[in-house]
């Protein structure tokens, strides 16, 4: 019988064989594609004006992404690391690829970051060159690289990456590129920890390969398909599970910008798409779109969304007013992007209220917290997981590795959930305080850090308040220095704007004399949470549309 047809007797998931496990580089994954559909389109530059979007071919795709490992091996050392800190464009996927080639790793920066942000990560990675956007909405990119360039004492080069080709130019022509091999380092992509220090998982080809070949297999995504792809690629969903997941079928790979339901709507028409991964919020915002009827969307076959819950409701009215398929994901970073995954033919219910079935080759356990143990069917533990798709650790981090992977090779999430007897997997909750919102994860830490920074504040707790679009929003519980002359959500929120990205900032603002405490003095977060949603604690009216009309006005 196969596993995922058996009947478990405890919270175990044994590894599934059942799908070959490829012993493969995403350089070779590319140079597989040249060789067996040259001339298929593999890469579109997805911009508003179909007249301007720029197309490459298999062949073409890997002639320039060699033109590009050529000069980063003339211009760094063996392994280098290197810096991307931009929005989707195509150029983006050829330096991804080219250092894929090249031996070396990459470094994906949300081009939101601001100045403090990125030396962080920069520092952190020991990154030897970066490639920039001039300006990100407002964001001055192009003056903060220049700054870290002489700040950064490792970091010897800047390009913009709108010039790459540029890039390409000044390297040599021909060359011999050196052997990958599937285990060795990829890309080191930033996650927060509890402790506000970003943390650098070191993901490898074989993991981030096979791990999005499994996610396109189970999204009934086909050979040769068309992928439209809104997300960011500087977050794995963007630059690995959508962007290699179609390049395992040899698929093409179209890039929006970024995401309006607009520009969504008319890719999939004019690109006859067959497969985009939207979080519930994107999937609202097309759905409800004014041009959605007119639209001719026949060519979808899948929606993958994630990364906060799916009503049921939604799963049906996709499936109904769009004609295709959905698949639910559930993973992080550290695993390689994702461990579970609903199938097109599970059960509405199914959708909405599991993460479906771990993908192959991979052991799934729910464990007692405190012992690491597997616990019977339906009780609530953490998520534990091992097998080829977790990272090699975190970059530099020796303790937080540890602290992350068993020495028997359990890797544990930090998020609570159950497994029934099928395997289907139920989120129950998150040992770690993360904020979801709109897909991307926010750690209050670091939030807390910059707020408690302010002067008129004395102590302060970040937590996710629920919502309806974005799954849930930012919040800050705050106690002022002087409790009779709190300082403005105004004051707070131009303070936060100017050291964090937009979407880190708190959205909402309560005022408090104390915080529940534990006997140790910690903050009982979900005490907090309870006195908001019963109403015990009260928002402070404010604007927020005002504060970002000023902050564009000053950009």
């Amino acid at each position: 019988m196969p596993i995922s047809e058996a009947h478990l007797t405890e919270s175990y998931w044994p590894a599934d064989p059942s799908e070959p496990l490829l012993e493969i580089t995403l350089a070779q994954l590319l140079r597989n594609g040249a060789r067996d559909a040259p001339d298929r389109i593999a890469l579109v530059d997805g911009v508003p004006d179909r007249a301007a979007r720029r197309r490459w071919s298999y062949s073409q795709l890997l002639d320039e992404a060699e033109g590009v490992a050529r000069a980063l091996r003339a211009r760094l050392a063996p392994g280098a690391s290197v810096a991307v800190y931009a929005s989707n464009r195509a150029e983006w996927t050829l330096l991804q690829h080219g250092a894929s080639l090249a031996g070396m790793l990459l470094v994906p920066l949300n081009p939101a970051y601001k100045a403090s942000e990125v030396e962080v990560i920069l520092r952190s990675s020991r990154a030897a060159a970066i490639f920039h956007d001039l300006e990100f909405r407002g964001n001055d990119l192009d003056a903060i690289v220049a700054d870290m360039l002489g700040k950064v004492e490792h970091l010897q080069e800047a390009h913009p990456l709108a010039e790459l080709r540029r890039f390409i130019d000044s390297g040599p022509r021909d060359g011999g590129l050196p052997d990958v091999a599937p285990e060795q380092l990829l890309q080191i992509q930033y996650t927060s920890g509890t402790t506000g220090v970003p943390k650098g998982a070191l993901l490898h080809h074989k993991g981030v390969v096979n791990t999005s070949r499994y996610v396109a297999l189970r999204a009934g995504f086909p050979e040769g398909g068309v992928w439209i792809n809104a997300m960011p690629m500087f977050h794995i969903a963007g630059s690995a599970v959508t962007s290699i997941g179609c390049l395992a079928q040899q698929g093409t790979y179209v890039m929006a910008p970024g995401f309006t339901p607009d520009s969504t709507l008319e890719l999939i028409e004019s690109e006859r798409g067959n497969a985009s991964l939207l979080v519930p919020t994107m999937v609202l915002a097309i759905l409800d779109h004014p041009d959605f009827a007119r639209r001719d969307l026949s060519s979808m076959t899948t929606v993958l969304s994630g990364a906060a819950a799916v009503p049921a409701a939604l799963v049906e009215r996709t499936r109904r007013e769009l004609g295709c398929g959905f698949t639910i994901l559930f993973g992080q970073t550290e695993i390689n992007g994702v461990v579970s995954q609903t199938r097109l033919d599970d059960s509405v219910l199914d959708q909405a209220e599991t993460l479906g079935q771990p993908l192959p080759n991979v052991e799934v356990k729910i464990a007692d917290p405190a012992t690491g143990a597997v616990l019977p069917i339906g009780e609530a533990g953490e998520i534990m997981v091992r097998g080829y798709q977790n990272m090699q650790g975190y970059h530099g981090m020796p303790d937080a590795t540890a602290t992350a992977i068993e020495r028997d090779g359990w890797l544990h999430t930090g998020d609570l959930a159950t497994m029934d007897d099928r395997g289907f997997l139920r989120i129950a909750g998150r040992l770690k305080d993360m904020i979801i919102r709109g897909g991307m994860n926010l750690f209050p830490r670091e939030i807390e850090d910059v707020i408690f920074d302010h002067p008129r504040v004395a102590q302060v707790s970040v937590l996710g308040i629920p919502d309806e679009k974005w799954g849930e929003l930012v919040g800050a519980v705050v106690i002022a220095t002087d409790p009779d002359d709190p300082p403005s959500p105004d004051e707070l929120n131009e303070h936060c704007r100017a050291r964090l990205a937009a979407h880190k900032s708190p959205r909402h603002w309560y005022f408090v004399q104390e915080f529940p405490l534990t006997p140790s003095g910690k903050i009982q977060k979900f005490k907090l949470s309870e006195l908001i949603a019963g109403g015990a604690i009260a928002a402070v009216d404010w604007d927020p549309s005002a504060a970002v009309a000023v902050e564009r006005a000053r950009s």
